[in-house]
């Protein structure tokens, strides 16, 4: 969560609630759950880090004055470390989503790229798993977790293919 309100902040300078309903909209059903708390206990820790510095903003007469959160150049370094970022096992698909999202919203990066240069490297843990099975004797136990390994990046795979379809279409509510 810490990297997607980061390169939220890349697109411009925010407060909190701002980002919690950008959030919010970006993860739809899966943001529903968010503790409403939990934008701003990673605000204090971005800007502990050195990531994000708060400045005081006046507000409208109804409302006290608001915390504005903005990058430090330390901060602008850890977006662009995390949208360069492939890897596998991915725990959490909604990170690499709003990673599309922060990506194409503060135009960062292409979310095709980034959606490309993760097929690569699933594509290389693929073919390691599938020679590694290959090397396994028949219903032996690593076998069988090797073949979970496989099923498992054939269906990230799958899903990284629609989201290509999705942001190569220009669809809006990506």
């Amino acid at each position: 969560m810490q990297d997607a309100v980061l390169a939220m902040l890349a697109k411009e300078p925010s407060h909190g609630y701002d980002l919690r309903a950008r959030l919010r909209r970006s993860l739809g059903p899966l943001g529903e759950s968010m503790n409403p708390g939990q934008i701003y206990v990673t605000l204090t820790r971005l800007e502990k880090a050195g990531l994000v510095v708060c400045e005081r903003a006046e507000g409208l007469p109804e409302r006290p004055e608001r915390k504005v959160y903005a990058l430090t150049p330390a901060g602008q370094q850890r977006v662009a470390a995390w949208l360069a970022e492939v890897g596998w096992p991915k725990p959490d698909l909604a990170e690499f989503h709003l990673k599309l999202v922060t990506a194409s919203a503060a135009r960062l990066a292409d979310p095709v790229e980034l959606v490309a240069a993760q097929r690569r490297e699933l594509l290389r843990h693929l073919r390691e798993a599938q020679r590694a099975a290959l090397a396994e004797p028949a219903g032996s136990a690593a076998g069988l977790l090797l073949e979970g390994v496989v099923l498992r990046l054939q269906a990230d795979l799958r899903w990284l293919a629609a989201c290509e379809r999705a942001w190569s279409e220009g669809d809006d509510r990506v």
